[in-house]
């Protein structure tokens, strides 16, 4: 089965707090516990894919206005990159649309998914990541998309260069920059920057964010973030030895 055919339904009983309880129990009517203990219950509880898979929803729906429009390539986007089947659409939608009409900002949420992940910043900046592809869907990240994404990454705890690092993996190969990729800079020795290539390399590799709650439904981005991080390894080797 589907994350998403199970997301709802998963969650019901389930000891929720914080802004992602009382979402889920305005849309299911009080079959999810509201309890003011927050993050530490929702994640002890609920399944890592699932968490992940609510992040996803909330923050993309409040990214997709954050620009004081929803356009219908972002909606697509979500809808795409998540992997929403059709016959769950309706159902996932019911959050999404919930968490975009709530008055309530994205700051609560981003909160407490740190809380969530705290050990796992590598997941959080798989998160990151996407909410990126999300932005990026109608043609063009905005200034406000811009500045949500980053004050998220911050929320989450990653510094000024790890957020440089996947806003620079999104470009394509021959135009991004290896040093920005890696972390480095141009004066570091190539084994400085060896070192960090493999750092990176292990954090990012997809099984490894899969077996800490990742869904394999969109994994793809954690794939193209290894890629750009091979790329940029890549070109410095050339750069280094000429």
């Amino acid at each position: 089965m589907s994350i998403w055919g199970s997301l709802i339904g998963g969650m019901v009983g389930l000891s929720l707090g914080g802004p992602f309880g009382m979402l889920l129990g305005s849309i299911i009517g009080g079959k999810i516990s509201r309890a003011k203990s927050g993050a530490r219950n929702f994640g002890a509880f609920a399944q890592p894919q699932q968490v992940f898979a609510l992040s996803l929803i909330v923050l993309s729906a409040k990214l997709s206005k954050a620009d004081g429009q929803v356009s219908k390539e972002e909606l697509v986007a979500v809808r795409d990159k998540l992997k929403i089947p059709e016959n769950e659409i309706e159902q996932v939608g019911k959050i999404f649309n919930k968490a975009k009409e709530e008055s309530s900002g994205y700051e609560p949420y981003a909160q407490q998914i740190s809380q969530i992940y705290k050990n796992n910043l590598n997941v959080l900046e798989e998160v990151i990541n996407i909410l990126f592809y999300i932005a990026e869907s109608d043609g063009n990240v905005s200034r406000s998309e811009l500045d949500m994404i980053q004050r998220i990454a911050q929320i989450f705890g990653l510094n000024q260069s790890q957020f440089n690092s996947i806003k620079e993996s999104r470009k394509t190969s021959g135009k991004l920059n290896p040093y920005i990729v890696l972390e480095s800079k141009p004066e570091e020795d190539i084994q400085t920057i060896r070192k960090k290539y493999i750092k990176l390399s292990k954090e990012h590799h997809p099984d490894l964010l899969i077996s800490k709650g990742v869904p394999k439904e969109v994994i793809e981005e954690s794939k193209k973030k290894m890629r750009a991080i091979n790329s940029a390894w890549d070109q410095i080797q050339k750069l280094k030895t000429n």
